[in-house]
């Protein structure tokens, strides 16, 4: 059966969903869905109907889950959502990331959150509960927020043996679960600390992203604050992947996105620098490699004739599982692009939206087009 594409854009300003076939050459764009809401996580689900999840916060009303049964027509919001015990200390201030389990899990969704903590729901997102094992690691003391907050941001899910769980948090570093959230261990080593003055050394490491390789789940990519990096074992250890990024001695490769394609192509987009947080020179230009390969390449200015003094947010750049796959991404300013040949060519998407928080692909049987 033909598939249906659903890119779904959450923003600063509310959800958006673009709508294509497989060839990905005509999008029709709809929205905005919960028009002033910030939207940190977007999540198109079809494992029990079609079913799109939105993690949703906002100034005076704070942060929810969304869920929507007819493509963002019309939205519930979840009354049982995450939420800490008045107990812990801890606020819940947004809902920055929202995945699916294994396979295996068909009614499992988990959530990530600021302040930093994992919740999940083993009925189809309808009742929440918290991981508390990873709020109550002994070194929480010393977790640390980063510039957008202390947020669990990166959920990674071993499809294999779902109790095996990654969670990246800013600024604290990467944990790992061997026992579905029960417990939980720092997985660190090789990284980069940043100075917190904290006293507890197996934190205070701030992870911008962090993409799981998609047939080796003890192959492990990442954006740090401070480099590239790869571990082979599970996270139990860290090497430097910068080939090709660094200009001169002493830079360090800053950005936030990564995503890692169906075939092993691996995508970032680096900004100036930490003090920056822009395109270098105002080229907007996307860095390929293969995990084969050893060095990144750039693929190539996105916009050569025009200068864009912009930024790609952590959740902002995906991938599709289609065959060629289609990579997307999105800026500050609120403009989108898609690539259907490995980032060497690029379109801009129709539309001007705002700060784009998220982009996150969904592929759905062409009957259930509305």
């Amino acid at each position: 059966m033909a598939k249906r594409v659903k890119l779904l854009v959450g923003t600063n300003k509310g959800v958006f969903v673009y709508s294509t076939n497989e060839d990905r050459k005509d999008w029709k764009l709809s929205g905005p869905f919960l028009s002033g809401w910030e939207a940190y996580s977007v999540l198109g689900d079809s494992r029990n109907g079609h079913t799109l999840f939105a993690g949703t916060s906002h100034a005076a009303y704070g942060p929810s889950i969304r869920v929507s049964h007819d493509f963002g027509e019309t939205w519930t919001q979840i009354e049982e959502g995450p939420r800490y015990s008045e107990e812990s200390g801890f606020s819940l201030n947004r809902i920055w990331q929202l995945v699916k389990g294994a396979p295996s899990q068909p009614n499992t969704l988990y959530a990530g959150v600021e302040e930093a903590g994992l919740f999940v729901s083993h009925d189809s997102g309808h009742t929440w509960k918290e991981l508390s094992g990873l709020t109550s690691h002994p070194s929480r003391p010393g977790w640390f927020p980063g510039a957008g907050g202390m947020c669990l941001h990166t959920i990674v899910i071993d499809p294999n043996r779902p109790e095996r769980i990654w969670v990246a948090m800013s600024a604290v570093g990467v944990f790992r679960s061997e026992d579905g959230g029960e417990t939980w261990e720092a997985k660190n080593a090789g990284l980069a600390r940043v100075p917190t003055g904290q006293p507890f050394e197996e934190v205070g490491y701030c992870i911008h992203k962090m993409a799981p390789d998609p047939d080796n789940p003890d192959i492990l990519y990442m954006q740090e604050h401070c480099g590239v990096f790869k571990s082979e074992d599970g996270g139990d250890n860290w090497t430097p992947d910068e080939e090709g990024l660094t200009l001169k001695e002493g830079d360090e490769p800053f950005g936030f996105p990564f995503c890692v394609s169906p075939t092993g192509d691996l995508f970032l987009i680096p900004l100036e620098s930490s003090e920056q947080r822009s395109m270098k020179d105002g080229k907007l230009i996307v860095y390929r490699r293969h995990r084969d390969e050893s060095r990144w390449l750039p693929i190539g200015d996105v916009l050569p004739e025009e200068k864009r003094h912009v930024s790609v947010l952590r959740d902002a750049m995906s991938v599709d599982s289609l065959d060629p796959y289609g990579i997307y991404f999105g800026t500050t300013s609120g403009e989108l692009f898609c690539s259907l040949d490995r980032g060497v060519s690029w379109e801009r998407l129709p539309g001007q939206l705002s700060r784009i928080l998220s982009v996150k692909p969904w592929i759905v049987e062409a009957e259930d087009e509305d």
